[in-house]
């Protein structure tokens, strides 16, 4: 049985090539053949079946079977948990943005009250 983790781990490693994650937005907007998930790709059927089992092994696809015709559908839970532990890292980004954000304010108050002064000082 597969952790959390290793769910996560698989579904990263899957993301990371380009071809599967448009092979994935393709499977977004509906079923589709290996054919069809081929077409837009300069690589023959056997390379993107190989990308096919990546998906299908991370559990981000499935593959059906009507008599010959074997439909690749998208299954967006994995995907689900990989963004939502994305999500903490966010928030943890827009806070420190936040607070960054603060001291910039607290340091322009000061500005405005000390101006510089410029030029040499006076002997």
């Amino acid at each position: 049985m597969q952790t959390f983790s290793d769910h996560l781990s698989s579904t990263f490693s899957a993301l990371a090539d380009p071809t599967r994650r448009a092979i994935l937005t393709r499977l977004s907007s509906g079923e589709a053949s290996v054919q069809e998930l081929a077409k837009p790709f300069k690589m023959t059927l056997p390379a993107v079946s190989k990308h096919l089992k990546v998906l299908e092994k991370a559990k981000l696809i499935r593959r059906s079977r009507t008599a010959q015709w074997r439909p690749c559908y998208l299954v967006a839970e994995p995907l689900k948990e990989a963004s939502d532990w994305m999500e903490q890292y966010r928030k943890f980004w827009e806070q420190s943005f936040d607070r960054l954000d603060a001291y910039l304010k607290i340091l322009q108050a000061k500005e405005v009250k000390e101006p510089k002064k410029h030029g040499r000082k006076k002997k």
